[in-house]
């Protein structure tokens, strides 16, 4: 499998046209900044799809920084507070996100679906 990582969201969109499959994976990454309790912590958002060149499979990879509050010790409803730096958009759930980024695939092409899920791992167990 060839991975090729995408720097940023408006380019990996234009290399949807070449995937093998209607599905785009994502899943969310965290990563703690700090360990007091209400410490920022930074999530990716990261986003993957399959495409396929000749007899190779190739995964398309990009991610979009966003950072949240850690109330992880006062509140399982955890929420995202700001979506990617260099946008302004907020989100109070990781759901708006993903309702958000479902719009603006199916813009793209309507048979595009968001798929909760780690694409590597995915194939890489149908593979073995």
């Amino acid at each position: 499998m060839i991975v090729i990582f995408v720097d940023n969201i408006e380019n990996f969109f234009t290399f949807l046209e070449k995937r093998v499959m209607n599905e785009v994976f994502y899943e969310f990454k965290e990563i703690k900044l700090n360990n007091d309790l209400l410490s920022k912590v930074k999530v990716e958002l990261i986003l993957t799809f399959l495409s396929k060149v000749e007899e190779f499979i190739v995964l398309y990879e990009t991610k979009l920084d966003l950072e949240k509050l850690d109330y992880s010790k006062f509140n399982k409803n955890q929420e995202l507070t700001n979506i990617s730096k260099s946008r302004k958009s907020k989100f109070n759930k990781s759901d708006d996100l993903i309702k958000e980024l479902q719009k603006i695939l199916g813009k793209v092409d309507p048979s595009l679906t968001l798929i909760k899920g780690k694409i590597r791992e995915i194939f890489l167990s149908y593979s073995s």
